[in-house]
């Protein structure tokens, strides 16, 4: 596929890492569900916390395929570690850098760049999801701030953000019209992170609750205009589903090139299994899965990076490579 020397380089320096420092470590972190923080500092000292966002405020100014081909190299080896920058980057970092003040973006990009602080998103609630005006977490004026009581749900990277971008209500009877996007810091009174999901998979990426009990904000916390974050949070969420089929097209090609090592490996009836047309079939398929898929979620990403609209293309790319990711992997396991 044709990818520049930039990009090549980081799919290099990307998948280099993920052989030498992530694969030693990425089963047990799957095993105790705890995120190494060895890895996370590594990480920051190669930029990948950083990669598409401007050097102003200490990125690696990389273009969007760079990020996202970081993501899928990383995931070949640990899923955990792919969603974890996938969540921080077009979750946690994004809204601020599209959205924010001049103000806000040099207060937390820098941090969010060097691995200071990890971004999250806190958007899903029992009731509320991809229903956005069902959210149930309200935030009250009150003179020169804002006061936040509700709860979120399944909020990745929960466990170690410094930073949350958190979708409350702001005028309840106006659903999607009503809702506001604030920034909450880790050690804001009247916030705290809650119960800790104990999951099948991607273990090593913390999923938690978020709770908010009489939780005082500034003014200054606000996220782009009042009542106006349904269009932050869709916006938001199209660029989120590149990188979610840049993961799952990761596993799933990390789940296939086990699969063929084993498959050239095994010997059955005096011959590795791999000359066997069952086999071959089933690596046949996958491989043209995983084709098709990276040609949807690159061709997404470059729509992204040269500003066109990729709202549809976005969509397929993540729908597509989690269908074929879990076709991919079966397969790998059967053989």
């Amino acid at each position: 596929m044709d990818i520049s020397a930039e990009n090549k380089m980081v799919r290099e320096m990307a998948r280099d890492f993920a052989q030498n420092e992530l694969k030693p470590k990425a089963e047990e972190m799957d095993r105790t569900g705890k995120f190494d923080p060895e890895i996370m500092a590594k990480m920051a000292e190669l930029g990948f916390w950083g990669i598409p966002w401007p050097e102003e405020y200490g990125g690696a100014g990389m273009d969007v395929m760079s990020y996202i081909i970081a993501i899928e190299e990383l995931s070949r080896v640990c899923g955990s570690t792919g969603i974890t920058l996938a969540a921080h980057t077009s979750l946690g970092s994004y809204p601020i850098y599209a959205f924010g003040t001049e103000e806000q973006k040099k207060k937390y990009m820098p941090k969010l760049c060097s691995g200071e602080y990890l971004g999250a998103f806190g958007l899903t609630e029992p009731g509320a999801g991809s229903d956005a005006g069902a959210t149930k977490t309200t935030a009250v004026k009150d003179g020169d701030g804002w006061i936040l009581n509700g709860t979120k749900n399944f909020i990745t990277n929960g466990e170690h953000a410094g930073v949350f971008v958190v979708a409350v209500s702001t005028d309840p009877p106006a659903k999607t019209r009503g809702i506001t996007p604030f920034l909450v810091e880790r050690d804001t009174p009247g916030f705290r992170v809650g119960k800790h999901e104990d999951k099948m998979g991607l273990r090593g990426s913390s999923t938690t609750e978020l709770i908010f009990e009489d939780c005082r904000i500034p003014d200054s916390a606000m996220l782009g205009e009042l009542n106006q974050g349904f269009k932050v949070f869709m916006k938001t969420l199209d660029g989120g589903r590149i990188s979610i089929g840049a993961l799952a097209l990761g596993i799933a090609q990390g789940a296939f090139d086990e699969g063929l090592k084993y498959a050239r490996e095994r010997v059955q009836f005096e011959q590795p299994i791999i000359n066997f047309q069952a086999v071959k079939w089933m690596l046949a398929d996958s491989a043209t899965k995983l084709e098709a898929a990276r040609h949807l979620v690159y061709h997404a990403a470059r729509l992204y990076a040269r500003g066109e609209n990729f709202h549809v293309e976005s969509a397929f790319a993540k729908l597509y490579a989690a269908v074929i990711g879990r076709e991919v992997v079966s397969d790998a396991v059967q053989i």
